[in-house]
């Protein structure tokens, strides 16, 4: 065997199998224009296994572990995300978003899991932002729950007052 071939081997068996010929990476989605663009951001992060990536779109007080974080993933190839309709509400400059979603978690062995519920997502008014660092709209919480059904089928169809 050349050194060629032992390389392009040793390679092959390096790749994440979320990016085998099979199935390719998603592209890099890092867009936190709106409630349901976060959303979209930390799954597309999730699928593309940059955990610290998805980490952070959770704010700082609310954030959890990293490491339990990252672990709770280990064993998710990738994630299908359908999203509804967000809700939103103002308080004491304040803007509060929910997010209904149904997630369907395909696992390393080729099972799938099915999850549904609701992300709370806030920012504060960017005009009265004053010091640094500027806080984009982030992840309060994720109210989201084992479920069975289909994916569509699963989406809340309200998220009710979630901003407490």
């Amino acid at each position: 065997m050349n050194h060629f071939a032992i390389a392009l081997a040793a390679s092959l068996l390096t790749v994440p199998a979320y990016s085998q010929p099979d199935r390719e990476e998603p592209r890099y989605l890092d867009n936190r224009s709106t409630a349901t663009d976060v959303v979209r951001s930390l799954y597309n992060a999730i699928n593309r296994h940059e955990y610290l990536r998805a980490w952070s779109y959770f704010h700082e007080p609310e954030r959890p572990d990293f490491e339990n974080f990252a672990e709770g993933y280990a064993e998710t190839e990738f994630a299908r995300l359908e999203v509804s309709n967000e809700g939103s509400e103002g308080a004491a400059g304040t803007v509060y978003w929910t997010v209904p979603v149904a997630i369907e978690a395909v696992r390393s062995d080729g099972t799938t899991k099915l999850f549904a519920g609701c992300y709370t997502l806030s920012q504060a008014n960017p005009a009265i932002q004053a010091t640094p660092p500027f806080q984009p709209i982030g992840i309060r919480k994720g109210e989201i729950r084992e479920t069975s059904g289909s994916l569509q089928d699963a989406i809340p169809t309200d998220c009710g007052d979630r901003n407490e």
